[in-house]
């Protein structure tokens, strides 16, 4: 017993001379926030200059606060960053003899087979973390609502949370491939997919084509933006699906989008037309 603790404190005292930390952990938590900013930071200028062929595809017919929330934004990703750096540390003995590998890479079809499998994990597990900070209302008050202060999104606001928030959601993204024992690179391009739907998700503009539209059942920034407006429901990340199979808790202003979209109305004609239909209710 005392060798396995001599072993726990050697890998803690001695993590920073382990290759295997910089290229697992440190290189996972390194390419998320690059990935991130690289994605999240031109989109938002986009938003912030709002040329005349991108107001059509705005989902919420209001103003977004961009300027209130970048630079908050920013320092919630720099400060939630650093404390999911320590928790890397401190959790390393236990990363460390998971079965993430350098080996040989798996074959093509199997690499997309258990990104598959990572979102569907992944997902599934979000769902019921997410329903849960809405539904308890200690997690909500002092942990959820620090992302829920934005109403009308876009891509910076993606990891504007709280640390609690954005660690249990990290560890959620890495169980799959820490279960099956992935390949390192496909954990990197795991972790690139997961950044890339942050940034998507809070878009705040349903644009026709967007390469998330190509993602099967994945209704692209819609699905969360409705969240954020209407604040219960739709709880998952990328399958809208969990919603219908895990107590119909999908929001009805979506579900009337969907239908809406369809019949070849913009997305601000139907933020217009469902402002009309509550103030007529």
């Amino acid at each position: 017993m005392s060798a396995i603790w001599q072993q726990v404190l050697h890998d803690w005292t001695h993590f920073y001379q382990d290759p295997w930390f910089w290229a697992f952990p440190a290189t996972t938590l390194l390419l998320s926030l690059v990935v991130f900013l690289g994605l999240a930071l031109p989109s938002t200028l986009l938003v912030w200059v709002e040329p005349k062929w991108l107001k059509p595809y705005k989902i919420q017919n209001k103003t977004m606060p961009i300027g209130k929330y970048f630079w908050p934004s920013i320092g919630r990703l720099i400060q939630n960053n650093i404390v999911l750096a320590v928790l890397l540390v401190v959790s390393w003995p236990l990363i460390k003899h998971s079965g993430v590998h350098q080996g040989e890479m798996p074959a093509w079809y199997v690499i997309i087979a258990q990104l598959v499998l990572f979102i569907l994990v992944d997902d599934f597990l979000y769902y019921w973390m997410h329903r849960y900070f809405h539904e308890n209302t200690w997690l909500m008050r002092h942990v959820h609502s620090v992302h829920h202060r934005v109403r009308n999104t876009c891509a910076i606001n993606g990891n504007y949370m709280h640390w609690f928030e954005f660690s249990a959601t990290a560890t959620l993204m890495l169980l799959g491939p820490m279960i099956i024992g992935a390949h390192i690179y496909v954990v990197y391009i795991w972790v690139a997919i997961r950044q890339y739907e942050a940034v998507d998700g809070h878009l705040g503009y349903d644009i026709p084509w967007n390469p998330a539209h190509w993602m099967p059942v994945y209704d692209g920034p819609v699905y969360h933006d409705y969240h954020h407006a209407r604040f219960t429901g739709n709880y998952a990340g990328f399958l809208p699906y969990l919603d219908r199979f895990m107590g119909n808790t999908h929001i009805k202003g979506f579900l009337d989008y969907r239908q809406r979209r369809k019949q070849g109305i913009a997305p601000l004609d139907i933020a217009k037309l469902q402002f009309q239909d509550r103030k007529k209710s």
